[in-house]
């Protein structure tokens, strides 16, 4: 695979000219940006993957919701509905994708809603009846005809956007330079104790002049399920079976596998059908099955022998968490317009 992606280098160059023609057509106004009288935050990435948009996206809920009315405006990644959608209690995972789907339902309190035109989506959302306060945009850093009020920028701390290529070589959906569109870069799934020394040397690899955080992600103490809910601690010494169908699902695997545990892997977004599960739950032979979160949501109501129930992550930041806070605080407080 390595080596296929090398020799695709040319198509690389030809996708990186195509990208940043259409980013300065943006940037002198050929192509138009749309602005809207609303503090919109857009939360995205350079690079293909998981780079923990929607961790991030949670954080911002549950500092700005106490405060604010908000909605989050997704594009509903894989999901089988079309246009613009609001979700309801007939939400499903196939209506708004699994990402969405999973906050609405951690997240009542919240406006979701899915639209791959983040135009149309906003203006959507404005003419409800209980218009936000406050929109959030996930993965949108690419979506250049809505012009946010802030952009932050998620690269992860094992895959540096400024050591990464142009698909099909990388796995960059445009050059480098887009970064400096950000006003905030996070590096995202730092080991926990990351020092000062480490965090210094990437900051001078990605050299900007962005305010640049680390964050890394937070296990929940507890697994839950339909069935109720389980220490970590027991079920890490519990034979069990782990599935997921995330990015880069190691993290996930390293924090609970045991010795006489089993792995399911399956593909990012992956949309099981009725035999893979079965045929999991045939290999679980009544040990209970752990999951991600945004896996549970797709599989919860599947008819299974065995238990299943989900790790709930967070996103915290290494040091500096107060100064994050404060800079969302203030620019959703003295916004008045994102123009």
């Amino acid at each position: 695979m390595i080596i296929v992606r090398k020799l695709l280098f040319p198509f690389a160059i030809l996708y990186g000219w195509i990208t940043s023609l259409r980013n300065f057509l943006f940037d002198i106004g050929v192509i138009k940006s749309y602005s809207f009288d609303i503090p919109i935050i857009a939360v995205g990435n350079l690079s293909v993957g998981g780079t923990g948009k929607t961790p991030q996206i949670e954080y911002l809920i549950r500092l700005l919701s106490p405060k604010y009315s908000l909605a989050v405006l997704s594009r509903g990644y894989k999901r089988k509905s079309e246009g613009f959608v609001l979700a309801d209690k007939n939400a499903t995972a196939a209506i708004l994708g699994d990402e969405p789907f999973q906050m609405f339902q951690k997240f009542p309190q919240v406006q979701f809603a899915v639209d791959a035109d983040r135009r149309n989506g906003i203006t959507t959302l404005l003419a409800q009846n209980e218009k936000p306060q406050v929109i959030l945009l996930d993965d949108a850093f690419q979506h250049r005809k809505v012009k946010a009020g802030l952009y932050i920028l998620l690269t992860t701390y094992n895959d540096l956007f400024c050591d990464d290529y142009m698909l099909p070589t990388g796995n960059l959906r445009e050059s480098r330079n887009g970064a400096k569109r950000a006003d905030m870069i996070i590096v995202t799934k730092c080991p926990k104790d990351i020092s000062e020394l480490a965090q210094k040397e990437i900051i001078k690899q990605i050299g900007t002049d962005k305010t640049i955080y680390f964050s890394y992600i937070d296990y929940d103490e507890k697994v839950y399920g339909m069935n109720g809910e389980i220490s970590v601690v027991e079920i890490k010494h519990t034979a069990k079976v782990l599935l997921a169908g995330i990015a880069n699902p190691n993290p996930f695997f390293n924090y609970l596998q045991k010795e006489k545990d089993t792995l399911a892997v399956f593909a990012d977004h992956h949309q099981f059908t009725k035999s893979e599960i079965e045929a999991v739950d045939e290999k679980a032979d009544g040990r209970i099955i752990i999951t991600t979160e945004k896996d549970f949501v797709r599989l919860k109501n599947y008819s299974l022998k065995s238990l299943i129930y989900y790790l709930p992550i967070q996103s915290n930041f290494v040091k500096n968490k107060k100064e994050f806070d404060k800079n969302i605080l203030n620019y959703v407080g003295t916004s008045t317009t994102n123009s």
